[in-house]
């Protein structure tokens, strides 16, 4: 982790301040959390390589576009990066829509439905992990939009690297459901979804272990089989 005095500015509040000296205490686990991702990510990336090929020729016979989708979104200590995902949704469907997908949204794809409903086009974020951009647990990327609204503990979530899955992942998994009456999506994803996944997230840090982390990944696992 970086010094205190190296946070960004925004970031060097008494409320993340908190939670920065729990994660300070388990370095050692912060260190074996990382060699973990990259071990298992490479492994993972070898061992589908043969599901990542047919997924990408699924795609692109299903519609028009590029294979991945690619969203900027942010990361430790307030990074930008660029997500890998199998796109799911119509070519830009993020510049003919919200930021958040509803049920039933019609830029999603048949090919795509499939895909998110087994969480299969999160696999190229193997890329992501290995280039230290993301880990296995962690807090979900969100896109700068919806990060300009976190409050000064939300940001204590950024003294980690975005993660694949979480507590709250798998908590909001039908995510969808849940605004898919909402006359504004994204206004109700930044008032009510997101400070409720905040709680899961911050509560992760104060429980922070590699231990947790191995668990969270088995709950995730079984949440995508039921």
């Amino acid at each position: 982790m970086k010094k205190w005095e190296d946070l960004p500015p925004d970031m060097q509040v008494p409320e993340v301040r908190t939670y920065y000296d729990i994660l300070k205490r388990h370095t050692g686990s912060l260190i074996l959390k990382r060699i973990f991702d990259i071990i298992i990510a490479s492994l993972l990336l070898i061992v589908l390589s043969p599901v990542l090929l047919v997924l990408s020729v699924l795609i692109k016979t299903d519609s028009k576009g590029p294979v991945f989708f690619r969203q900027v979104r942010v990361t430790r200590y307030g990074k930008t990066f660029r997500i890998f995902k199998f796109r799911t949704m119509v070519n830009n469907a993020d510049k003919i829509g919200t930021q958040v997908t509803t049920k039933g949204d019609a830029r999603v794809t048949n090919i795509g439905k499939k895909l998110r409903g087994c969480r299969l086009d999160e696999l190229p974020q193997l890329l992501n992990i290995l280039t230290g951009d993301m880990t296995f647990v962690g807090t979900r990327p969100e896109v700068e939009k919806y990060v300009s609204h976190y409050t000064n503990e939300m940001k204590a979530t950024l003294l980690l690297p975005a993660g694949v899955t979480s507590l709250a992942s798998i908590e909001y998994k039908d995510e969808e459901k849940l605004l898919e009456s909402a006359d504004d999506a994204d206004q109700v994803y930044i008032e009510t979804i997101l400070p409720e996944k905040m709680k899961y997230n911050l509560e992760s840090i104060k429980k922070f272990s590699f231990i947790q982390d191995i668990k969270t990944m088995a709950a995730t696992v079984i949440a995508v089989i039921k």
